[in-house]
């Protein structure tokens, strides 16, 4: 088992990696070193990258969820005792590799954020009948993109940080699927998967606990970010503010996915908002008094206990739908807590509706879209994008050429590029001041 959990698909017999060092150790390497990963320091979180000292990015986001994954991997380890068995190689819980999927989990983020995101997706969509999806971007980047020393194609990272990544295991676009894998890397993901014998449709823990550990962070500490910014007002006016509580409620009943895995149909849950957000502010009360009314304490103190509250409840029980599989979730009497990953839902609901569709985010994304699109036009003529491209990816692109057209190549490029590079080639290619050819890039 630990030899397939340490499979590398460009490197069966481990003989291209002469240091004394163990696998996951290479990993963790090969990742934190990679331009893709000091990249994420210059990509939005929420506000946009460089909006200020205090808010979070990509990369800092990332840093965070490893932690959280990290010291959950070794709790969970000394409770449950299967873990330590060689039950399934999918059921583990090793730290160091939940900390490199944490690490690696947002690679395949654009500029800008969602909305990059999307831009991206309709302009793919529109014209090539592709896709472009950030989770699929994360193996095109770990697997092909990245390069590392003595390899042409990717991070070779072992099958078990692969696998921990992926926390869509379907071929991107099949039967209907949003989420999932580009054919492109699809089939080495596929061959890994037989390899460990993974039961269709399922996860590895390891994949499990890093994903649910990025909800913790994004209902923690985005909002964090959002009050920092006054975008979230702890008072009473604002917290139980109709028109909020409706909002909150209106994407909550507007998203299939939640409304299918957290069983609202049958619940008031305009009831159960009111109820999260009235208490929210009761604890956020308690805490300002506590901590003698000072804001940026209380702030940070109302932050680590709503982690705490929720990395206290993980556990493991059987999958529902497959006895047989394990399921890592928020556990209550040894069956799954949906209190409290509605409670969950209802935090990531509220820092979605306060700071993503605040008309001030909305315009600076309605400025992003228009730049990416206008990036995206300029290079899409492949005559004309050969002048304006780095030599080194048309050099990457003749080489490989065979394997993928050129619009996957700009989709590549532009969502490799931080937020301010974006705006600088945008700047270079229409805006009215001069470049300068001794600038790098």
């Amino acid at each position: 088992m630990k030899s397939i959990r340490k499979y590398r698909l460009n490197d069966i017999d481990h003989i291209k990696s002469s240091e004394d060092r163990e696998e996951y150790e290479k990993d963790y390497a090969r990742l934190i070193q990679s331009p893709a990963f000091r990249r994420l320091q210059g990509k939005s979180q929420v506000f946009g990258a460089g909006s200020g000292d205090y808010y979070r990015t990509r990369l800092t986001h990332s840093i965070e969820v490893s932690q959280i994954a990290r010291e959950m991997a070794r709790k969970l380890g000394k409770q449950y005792a299967f873990l330590n068995q060689d039950v399934h190689p999918g059921l583990k819980l090793v730290p160091e590799v939940v900390e490199i999927a944490a690490l690696a989990h947002d690679l395949g983020h654009p500029p800008y954020g969602h909305r990059g995101e999307e831009v991206l997706n309709q302009i793919l969509q529109t014209k090539y009948g592709a896709h472009y999806e950030g989770n699929a971007q994360n193996y095109r980047i770990l697997m092909f993109l990245e390069k590392r020393a003595g390899s042409d194609r990717g991070l070779d990272l072992t099958a078990a940080s692969l696998l921990a990544v992926n926390k869509y295991p379907f071929l991107l676009g099949k039967d209907g699927q949003q989420k999932g894998v580009y054919e492109t890397e699809w089939e080495a993901i596929a061959f890994l998967r037989d390899l460990w014998n993974m039961p269709a449709g399922c996860r590895t823990l390891e994949a499990q606990l890093m994903d649910l550990c990025d909800d913790i962070a994004y209902s923690t500490h985005d909002i964090e970010d959002g009050i920092r910014a006054g975008k979230i007002q702890l008072t009473e006016d604002f917290l139980l503010e109709s028109r909020l509580i409706d909002n909150v409620v209106k994407e909550i009943t507007e998203d299939p996915a939640s409304m299918s895995a957290l069983h609202w149909a049958n619940l008031n849950i305009k009831q159960l908002v009111t109820e999260v957000l009235e208490n929210y502010y009761k604890q956020w009360k308690t805490i300002f008094d506590t901590f003698g009314r000072d804001i940026s304490r209380s702030r940070r103190e109302m932050k680590a206990q709503w982690v705490n509250h929720f990395a206290t409840r993980i556990g493991i029980i059987d999958d529902p739908h497959l006895p047989s599989w394990k399921k890592i979730t928020f556990v209550k009497d040894g069956v799954e807590d949906d209190d409290t990953l509605r409670t969950m839902e209802i935090l990531k609901k509220l820092a979605w509706v306060t700071m993503i569709k605040d008309f001030r985010v909305q315009r600076l994304q309605t400025r992003s879209e228009n730049m990416l699109r206008k990036l995206w036009e300029s290079m899409e003529d492949e005559a004309a994008g050969r002048l304006i491209l780095p030599s080194d990816w048309i050099e990457a692109y003749d080489q490989h050429k065979q394997h993928y057209p050129w619009y996957r190549l700009i989709a590549d490029y532009i969502a490799g590029m931080t937020d301010h590079y974006a705006e600088k080639v945008y700047t270079e290619l229409f805006a009215s001041r001069s470049g300068s050819i001794y600038e790098r890039d």
